[in-house]
């Protein structure tokens, strides 16, 4: 069964008799122009600095720079379809998972694109808690005039 979240959006793909998905979809079926986020780790971006070792504001920070990318390639952040995050320390991130949900919620909203959860051993910045990648998908409007990425 697929649906949409909301007019507009990408369409949330849901199998006959699952169990609903909370805090992200099984799938999401989307038309349009890819924007691949390389991942983001949670530090000021103008500075390349943390700013914190706690995992729910690195995890802030990284939601923040994702966006920032999603929004610098004129998409929004409901037009994220998939994210996968990179975790360092799978029990840290259970115990903070609701104050992370408040986190993710300030800044995509109710949104909830396909997404997993990956916990790794380290990440190439020492004091990275978190990476998140995402792809998000444009959707093209009647008229739009499709452009390149690498033009200028």
């Amino acid at each position: 069964m697929a649906r949409n979240a909301d007019p507009g959006s990408h369409t949330v793909v849901q199998p006959e008799g699952w169990a609903r998905a909370v805090g992200y979809a099984n799938g999401v079926a989307a038309e349009g122009r890819g924007v691949f986020v390389a991942g983001q780790i949670g530090w000021n971006p103008r500075t390349s600095e943390f700013e914190s070792d706690d995992l729910v504001e690195q995890v802030k920070q990284a939601l923040e720079n994702v966006a920032s990318v999603v929004r610098a390639a004129g998409a929004e952040p409901r037009d994220v379809a998939r994210m996968t995050w990179f975790v360092t320390d799978k029990s840290e991130y259970v115990a903070a998972r609701r104050e992370i949900g408040v986190a993710y919620r300030e800044i995509f909203g109710r949104y909830y694109p396909a997404m997993s959860v990956v916990f790794v051993t380290a990440l190439l910045e020492e004091r990275a808690k978190v990476e998140i990648e995402a792809t998000a998908v444009i959707r093209a409007q009647a008229g739009d005039a499709q452009r390149s990425l690498f033009s200028e």
